[in-house]
């Protein structure tokens, strides 16, 4: 339910789309895990951010299910259009996330309009950001 950290339900036809249009060679960027129960390969559109040459990425939500496949799997495929690089998710400590995510709304401004509007953060603010560390998790993207 909006309001409570939780992702809007657009996001449930948001997503599919977006896998689709990856595939279809579009820029989406699509993060694949292996499912920590089933073992299956799980599609996420994501949105990974530069910062002093290390790319990351932020769950926007605290309840994100691939962050709980990415802790399991420790490695992925991240896809932009028809390239894919095999990645290593190293998990950053809150310490070692606030730099990260005070930068998040100034380098991925698309995500804080649905996280203001999900209640994950009150605005779209470094300050309100950094406050997630320890919250929502965040990925250093390495090539494997």
């Amino acid at each position: 339910m909006p309001g409570d950290g939780t992702p809007p339900r657009w996001l449930a036809v948001v997503n599919p789309l977006m896998r689709t249009a990856a595939r279809l060679g579009a820029p989406v960027v699509v993060l694949t895990l292996r499912g920590r129960r089933s073992g299956r390969l799980r599609r996420t559109p994501v949105s990974p951010m530069e910062l002093d040459g290390a790319r990351y990425l932020v769950a926007g939500y605290p309840t994100a299910q691939w962050v709980h496949n990415a802790r399991a799997a420790g490695t992925g495929e991240l896809a932009t259009g028809r390239r894919c690089e095999a990645v290593r998710l190293v998990e950053l400590s809150a310490d070692e996330a606030r730099p990260v995510l005070r930068e998040f709304p100034v380098r991925v401004p698309s995500a804080v309009s649905v996280m203001v509007g999900a209640g994950v953060v009150p605005d779209g603010s470094p300050d309100a950001y950094e406050r997630l560390a320890g919250r929502c998790a965040v990925f250093r993207l390495e090539s494997v």
